[in-house]
């Protein structure tokens, strides 16, 4: 006789609650031990070191200097001078800003774009005791240089925080009798980068007491000042003039000034090293004009001669005379800065009907906007003085010296070895 195990409802019940019971535990620990392997786990063992790199490429200049306190890995990728040149010519975000000295310690950087605008205040590195003087006198791939007369120049990287005091020691010594300072105070400033040496070179053509221009040009990457055996012409120069700073534009591989008068763009060739001039305008029509770089080509600004509008005179082909356009801006007192993403120009200034800020208007001369929650910080200055320069930021160092060169490749064979014992 065969017989059978009769099975009891109300216990399988409870091996089934049971049984679920223990499967939901099973789970939630599963997924605990997931979770906290997955936070033990290296960044290169979720993604490749090439795609962070990538992604980090494309990211906003404003913030990779916060993303290099996620770890040691990023701040190692953040940090390496190779990233910050790859970053600065081929991030699809560049940030450019208006850089403007509000007095003798402090300055605004000013952020516009289409839609939006924003301002920072910054203090420079000058001194512990508020300094006197100072000028704006350029700016280049993401550093901007001062001038504080007669004593030296500075070279600062916003974003960074780093920067280089420069004596004019060099130049002060060959002007004697005046000892202690470069006579008369006339100055021709430039600001450049030599890609074929990756220097930054400082250009400064100066007056003696004989009345002799001299120029001279002080080299970053060798520390060193060096004299240029250049003829300066002398229409750079302002005669009767004692107190006269110009900041030259950097484009193109040479430096460009606009003297006193409109006749001409002064040109100091970098590779050539020699002097040139590219023709104004025939009816450009104010003497004190001012020189920009707007989408890649020189443009000169100036109020019109009814001072209810500005002249904007673009030069669309390089050293080509005829390429010279004209676009009429409804501002009393106009000065171009950049152009938008949409090609149309930002810049500073008033209006006659009371209105003063940034301003974007289209090539047309049409109003787009009016950016009313900026502090202007507008003055208007003497003409031979600047007090702001176009500034586009950048994660990029100063050259290093010979001995940090040597060390380049040890630290990034020591990064090597980190990013295999680096976790979040």
């Amino acid at each position: 006789m065969n017989c059978q195990k009769l099975s009891n409802p109300s216990m399988d019940k409870k091996k089934k609650r049971k049984h679920t019971g223990n499967w939901n535990k099973v789970k939630e620990e599963a997924s605990m031990d997931k979770k906290k392997n997955h936070r033990s786990k290296s960044i290169l063992e979720i993604l490749p070191l090439e795609l962070i790199h990538r992604i980090l490429l494309r990211v906003p200049i404003r913030h990779l200097a916060r993303l290099r306190c996620v770890s040691k890995l990023w701040c190692s990728l953040i940090s390496d001078p190779d990233f910050a040149e790859l970053h600065f010519h081929h991030s699809p975000a560049a940030t450019n800003a208006c850089f403007i000295m509000k007095n003798d310690t402090m300055a605004d950087l000013i952020y516009l774009d289409d839609n939006d605008a924003s301002q920072k205040e910054v203090c420079p590195p000058f001194q512990k005791k508020p300094p006197s003087g100072f000028l704006v006198v350029g700016s280049c791939r993401g550093f901007i240089l001062f001038h504080r007369d007669p004593h030296f120049l500075v070279v600062w990287n916003p974003l960074t925080g780093s920067s280089k005091r420069i004596s004019y020691s060099h130049i002060v010594h060959r002007s004697k009798p005046h000892g202690s300072r470069i006579p008369y105070g006339v100055y021709l400033h430039g600001f450049g980068y030599d890609s074929s040496q990756d220097d930054y070179l400082l250009l400064v053509a100066w007056r003696d007491c004989k009345r002799q221009y001299h120029l001279d040009c002080f080299s970053l990457r060798t520390n060193s000042w060096i004299n240029l055996d250049a003829a300066v012409p002398k229409l750079v120069g302002f005669v009767g003039s004692n107190c006269y700073h110009s900041c030259g534009l950097f484009f193109n591989g040479a430096f460009h000034w606009v003297p006193n008068f409109r006749d001409a763009i002064v040109i100091f060739d970098l590779k050539e090293m020699t002097f040139s001039t590219i023709s104004a305008p025939e009816q450009l029509s104010c003497s004190y004009p001012s020189l920009a770089l707007l989408g890649g080509c020189l443009a000169l600004s100036t109020p019109n001669d009814d001072c209810l509008n500005t002249d904007v005179w673009v030069m669309k082909e390089y050293k080509v005379h005829s390429s010279w356009t004209l676009y009429q801006i409804p501002c009393e007192d106009f000065k171009p800065l950049c152009l938008s993403s949409n090609r149309d120009i930002i810049g500073r200034g008033y209006t006659s009907c009371g209105k003063k800020g940034y301003f974007i208007y289209n090539v047309r001369g049409d109003l787009l906007k009016h950016f009313k929650n900026l502090n202007l910080c507008y003055q208007r200055p003497f003409p031979f003085h600047e007090t702001a320069t176009v500034y586009t930021e950048s994660l990029l160092t100063l050259p290093s010296d010979i001995k940090d060169n040597d060390n380049k490749k040890k630290m990034k064979k020591e990064i090597g070895h980190q990013v295999h014992h680096d976790y979040f």
